[in-house]
């Protein structure tokens, strides 16, 4: 009965529409839902950033293969050199959206579709919520959507949750829970988005003003080098890099030279001599209670301090939205919140984005038969997740999906290693 119905994906950024080719592949019937008016819309608020992968890492086979096929679309799909850095928007320009528009995903896309619940229904519309266990192997998912017309429902036989972490941002304030004041300091326009475009759209709200930085991640260096650029040009520029718990910054510098992702370690670099030149003030330590919104932002940290900044970047780090997901029976890791058998190989107080070992379908599976949560969402809260991780994951899932057992088992995963690819 199940396999009347199709596989779904939730979200169509680099994972789901990577699922979505895979899918197409293998021949299984699929539907992808995404939140955005447009696919990668969460890349998309980040365009102005360059990755530090090259484009051998950024494209996924399955894609690659379905792109440089003949279309019957009659254009043809030019691959980027694999050695060039892309930018966010680059990668949409020149990748995404062409996948997106393919023949053999587009009719099936849908956009402005938010999931907001997954469950299960019997083929006779007899609830399955997470309690019930008589028939739940064979019961369809139950998928809920809002649109602009209100909301929708989809069955589907499988799910593959793709819909990443970048609407669910961490919180400013310490111990993983919002600062008191932190959401009307947001409301204001004093805590920014965790990658603003300093030397871009966003320009005017740094220049001459002081910013606070916080976080010790790759997003909090990018925004860190980005305001050092824009101090060059505005000397009133003041940068503040706040630390958290007991990281340093040595933590973030990385492998530098030795790093095999040449633009990782020139990151860590370009940081370090921001920091010994003294453009940037490093404040370590730094657990935030409060926050307070005026004509600036009064922040006030555990140990006593007060720092009166004019914008705070929270380079915080995400978490997965699991709210959609209550009506399943989930298996997660209780320090990371990634799949169970997945936690310990991504945990990062011991793994970069460079250490963790191939997995697939195996490390991915829950208790709710036929759900996978694949891509940045399947990592949790741990922040060394790479594109080409996610594009292994999904191979292997839609493999299992498909029923070939052999093929979902045969994992590999060639990474850069070195670097540190962990944050605070």
């Amino acid at each position: 009965m199940t396999q009347q119905h199709p596989v779904l994906v939730i979200g169509a950024g680099p994972i789901g529409l990577a699922a979505a080719a895979q899918l197409h592949e293998r021949g299984e019937p699929f539907v992808v839902l995404e939140a955005g008016q447009t696919a990668a819309a969460a890349v998309a608020s980040w365009q102005h950033v360059r990755l530090f992968s090259t484009w051998r890492y950024n494209i996924a086979p399955a894609a690659r293969r379905l792109l440089a096929a003949p279309s019957c679309a009659g254009s043809e799909w030019q691959e980027p050199r694999e050695t060039r850095l892309p930018t966010g928007s680059e990668l949409i320009d020149e990748y995404l959206a062409p996948l997106a528009a393919h023949p053999a995903i587009a009719p099936r896309l849908r956009l402005g579709h938010r999931v907001t619940h997954v469950s299960r229904v019997t083929s006779a519309a007899e609830t399955v919520d997470k309690t019930r266990s008589t028939g739940r192997a064979a019961s369809l998912f139950l998928v809920r959507a809002e649109t602009a017309t209100g909301p929708t429902d989809f069955t589907a036989r499988a799910v593959i949750d793709a819909s990443g972490t970048w609407s669910t941002p961490n919180p400013v304030g310490r111990s993983g829970i919002p600062a008191i004041g932190e959401a009307g300091a947001r409301d204001a326009g004093l805590v920014t988005g965790p990658l603003p475009d300093v030397l871009g759209a966003d320009r005017s709200q740094f220049a001459r003003r002081t910013t606070l930085v916080l976080g010790s991640g790759h997003s909090a260096a990018t925004t860190l080098i980005a305001l050092g650029r824009l101090r060059q040009q505005e000397p009133d520029t003041r940068i503040l890099w706040g630390i958290r718990g007991e990281a340093t910054p040595d933590r973030l510098y990385g492998g530098g030279a030795a790093d095999e992702l040449p633009a990782r370690g020139q990151l860590g670099a370009s940081l370090r001599r921001l920091v010994e030149s003294g453009g940037a003030s490093v404040l370590e330590h730094v657990s935030v209670t409060g926050l307070r919104a005026g004509n600036r932002l009064t922040v006030t940290l555990a140990d006593g301090r007060e720092l009166q900044v004019d914008r705070l970047v929270p380079a915080t780090g995400f978490r997965p939205d699991l709210g959609i997901l209550s009506e399943l029976r989930l298996a997660l890791d209780d320090a990371v919140d990634a799949p169970h058998a997945l936690g310990p190989l991504i945990d990062p107080e011991f793994h970069s984005c460079g250490t963790v070992s191939a997995h697939g379908a195996r490390e991915l599976a829950h208790p709710e038969p036929g759900f996978f949560i694949v891509g940045s969402k399947s990592y949790g809260r741990a922040p060394t997740f790479l594109l080409a991780t996610g594009y292994e994951q999904v191979r292997s899932v839609v493999a299992a999906l498909a029923g070939d057992d052999a093929e979902a088992a045969a994992v590999e995963l060639t990474l850069p290693r070195t670097g540190v690819c962990t944050a605070s």
